[in-house]
């Protein structure tokens, strides 16, 4: 797999007006995610993703919006504001080799970006550190991109860091697992 970091200035390719129309953020997500939980979304780009799971937790959760490029968060935080979510929203530049975050959260977001990792056991661990007992973990990889033989082996890795597989997903122009700890 490559380990190329999308740059923030492509992100309008993916994360674009057609975007609602191929990934339904409450129909995609609301299966697992509730008012009031603790959301971890890594590898934000510009906040389509987080913006709509702000909406799902509600007031009382969080969605910590994750990315290792300042570019990208700044986005996140201006549309967070138009949005009136920015209260719902914790903002963390990350490092490439480690997310750098101490919290504990009911369900993990990794959408076309697990193959842009250069350690993927050390980040599968990290990101088992932060679940709670039960917390879901979702990742989505590019099918245009990423092989399904590259998402098994994510999910081996997955497997043997605690995480178990529940079920692929179905998600457009993407090769899906539900992963829980």
């Amino acid at each position: 797999m490559a380990q190329h970091v999308c740059p923030w200035w492509q992100v309008w390719t993916f994360d674009n007006f057609f975007r609602p129309l191929l990934h339904n953020i409450p129909k995609l997500y609301s299966p697992y995610v509730k008012p009031g939980m603790r959301v971890l979304d890594v590898g934000c780009g510009a906040g389509f993703t987080s913006l709509g799971l702000a909406r799902l937790v509600g007031e009382q959760g969080k969605v910590f919006a994750v990315d290792m490029q300042p570019q990208m968060l700044a986005m996140v935080k201006r549309r967070a504001a138009k949005a009136n979510l920015e209260k719902r929203i914790i903002l963390h530049q990350c490092q490439q080799h480690s997310l750098g975050l101490k919290t504990s959260v009911d369900f993990v977001n990794a959408f076309w970006m697990v193959h842009e990792i250069p350690d993927i056991p050390n980040f599968l661990a990290e990101v088992y550190g932060m679940l709670k007992s039960g917390g879901r973990f979702l990742i989505a990889e590019p099918s245009h991109h990423v092989k399904e033989a590259e998402l098994r082996n994510i999910v081996h890795e997955a497997e043997r860091v605690g995480l178990a597989m529940v079920e692929y997903v179905k998600v457009r122009w993407s090769h899906a697992v539900l992963l829980i700890k």
